[in-house]
């Protein structure tokens, strides 16, 4: 099992920056694959930014050069660091953990983006 806590959104005017972090329940070493999706009002829920094998990472074109997927293992955390941040970019952001042959969410964490 695993618990995944979000926090850092909130409402930023647009070109302003938000650092998004996702705090596992259990060392992320363990933990298959980790990443951030969101889901926009009458969207559906999409990828964001995400590890990938080898350590790699995968990004969604949208966001590609202004958003940046990171972590740190000692504090079971992964960030998501948000610049250049557009109204296209408002909604809940959910944090993402594939843990065996389970899928995990948090309970996600809004972000606003104002014009």
């Amino acid at each position: 099992q695993v618990q995944l806590t979000e926090s850092g959104g909130g409402l930023v005017q647009a070109g302003g920056s938000l650092r998004l972090s996702c705090v596992a329940s259990r060392s992320i070493y363990t933990i298959n694959a980790m990443g951030w999706y969101r889901q926009a009002p009458g969207k559906q829920r999409e990828l964001v930014a995400a590890f990938a094998s080898g350590s790699s990472t995968n990004i969604a074109d949208s966001v590609k050069g202004r958003f940046t997927i990171s972590r740190d293992n000692a504090k079971n955390t992964v960030y998501l660091q948000m610049n250049s941040l557009k109204p296209e970019d408002t909604a809940v952001y959910y944090c993402h953990a594939r843990f065996l042959f389970d899928n995990y969410w948090g309970q996600g964490t809004q972000v606003t983006v104002s014009s």
